[in-house]
């Protein structure tokens, strides 16, 4: 019998035991996790923060019970400190502090992120919180319940902050965003960007950009968040989210190579450097379909899909990771912001030539009551035509997340912009028009394309 363990109970890990059972009825699965929150919804703790999520409890995709039936073993609470490839064995520790070795035909490693910590004075006060795991979300909470805070500090203005933002300002703090760049939302251009912005400003958010916090300091019973120019805010409570980092010490010990951002090199069956050994999810690189390379791209659609291929192969399939693209989507109070592909930079960087247009349609026909404006910028190659990105910013309600999708679903096909027009797409006027908002936008492309 097939001795499989994972390392990692989160998407990739749990995506990929998911898969090697449903192939295989007789391999022994084992999961290996440092909390006691298999499968939980790591994306969705913004939405519990903010009420919306009444019981965390609801943000497992699967309860325990729900894995264990299918026959996969669960060791919650155990941290696995190091691999013995040659001997196919995993030191792991228990909470207790004991030590148990566990053997291995095959391996995955499914370790996931850790939460960047930006060179901060101060990250280690009371009352300053990154947002990574189940557990950060509950001190959080247990600040907002006990300490009744009245404004909050957010760093970083990705997606969890930005999230965090309509999270506290819904549970009534006064939210100031702090971002290092210039604009917000970075995975975006600017002019789009700045909708968002506008949304925040709208629901009482304070946006400043081209600020680089460098310290934290209590302040009586506040906090003082400051940087080298002058700027200074007196706050309760400071969430801290610049980004992940991929947490790759566990594969270290084995000697697995590491590469982009210090993550694992897996090649597009999700295989390492060393013999049985297979990593997935947000501790590994990420082959990039349109750039036909990898980079570090983490994202927990992607995660689950790598878990996937890892799971399948690790019990003798031939399955490749068909790529990413990028594809994201967020909601911000009553807009989204989503994207797939590349922007010009990237593009540019790619040594193809990108031409962006942007245009302003609306998600339906105007005279059914309703209708929302959403600003689409469409990428394509100068040369051949071929689409390369895409991004939309609007209403919620616009569908764009459907519409983004349609763009992402483009890509994979390898579609030229011009092709998007012989989509056939639904269309009622309460919900579209006869060319759909994408094919609008598409069409303003192959337009300003005749005019170069």
């Amino acid at each position: 019998m097939t001795q499989l363990l994972i390392i990692g109970g989160s998407d990739a890990g749990i995506s990929a035991a998911l898969r090697a059972r449903e192939l295989d009825a007789g391999v022994e699965i084992t999961i290996v996790l440092a909390d006691n929150f298999p499968n939980y919804s790591i994306c969705g703790l913004p939405f519990y923060l903010s009420g919306e999520v009444t019981d965390w409890h609801n943000l497992a995709h699967r309860k325990a019970e729900d894995i264990t039936s299918l026959g996969i073993n669960l060791l919650m609470n155990h941290w696995a400190e190091s691999i013995d490839p040659a001997k196919k064995k995993v030191t792991v520790k228990t909470l207790d502090g004991s030590t148990k070795i566990l053997t291995y035909d095959k391996l995955i490693v499914g370790t996931g992120g850790t939460s960047v910590k930006p060179p901060i004075q101060g990250l280690d006060l009371p009352g300053v919180y990154p947002l990574r795991w189940m557990a950060d979300s509950f001190a959080v909470q247990t600040h907002l319940t006990d300490k009744s805070p009245k404004h909050a500090v957010i760093i970083g203005a990705g997606y969890i902050g930005l999230e965090m933002a309509d999270a506290l300002t819904l549970r009534g703090l006064s939210v100031t965003l702090i971002q290092r760049s210039e604009s917000i939302l970075k995975t975006i251009d600017p002019s789009l960007s700045q909708l968002v912005a506008d949304e925040l400003e709208k629901h009482g958010v304070e946006v400043v950009t081209g600020v680089n916090i460098d310290r934290i300091e209590p302040k009586g019973e506040r906090l003082l968040v400051a940087d080298a120019k002058g700027f200074e805010r007196v706050t309760d409570l400071v969430i801290v989210a610049v980004g992940v980092n991929p947490s790759t010490h566990l594969a270290q010990t084995a000697g697995v190579k590491l590469r982009i951002n210090g993550a694992i090199q897996v090649n597009r069956r999700m295989k390492t450097n060393i013999p049985d050994i297979y990593a997935a999810g947000d501790c590994v690189e990420t082959y990039h379909r349109l750039l036909g390379q990898n980079i570090y791209l983490p994202l927990g659609s992607t995660a689950h899909k790598q878990g996937r291929v890892a799971g399948e192969n690790a019990i003798g399939g031939n399955r490749k990771f068909k790529g990413s693209l990028g594809t994201q989507v967020v909601k911000i109070f009553e807009v989204a912001a989503a994207r797939t592909g590349l922007r010009d930079d990237e593009a540019i960087s790619a040594g193809l030539q990108p031409l962006s247009v942007e245009t302003d349609v609306w998600h339906h026909k105007a005279y059914y009551p309703g209708a929302h404006s959403l600003r689409i910028r469409v990428t394509g190659d100068r040369s051949s035509g071929r689409l390369l990105g895409a991004q939309i910013a609007g209403h919620y309600q616009g569908e764009v997340a459907k519409r983004i999708d349609i763009f992402a679903t483009a890509l994979f096909n390898d579609m030229t912009v011009n092709d998007l027009n012989d989509l056939d797409l639904s269309y009622t006027p309460p919900l579209g028009s006869p060319w759909d908002a994408v094919q609008m936008a598409a069409q303003a492309w192959t337009k300003q394309l005749s005019k170069q």
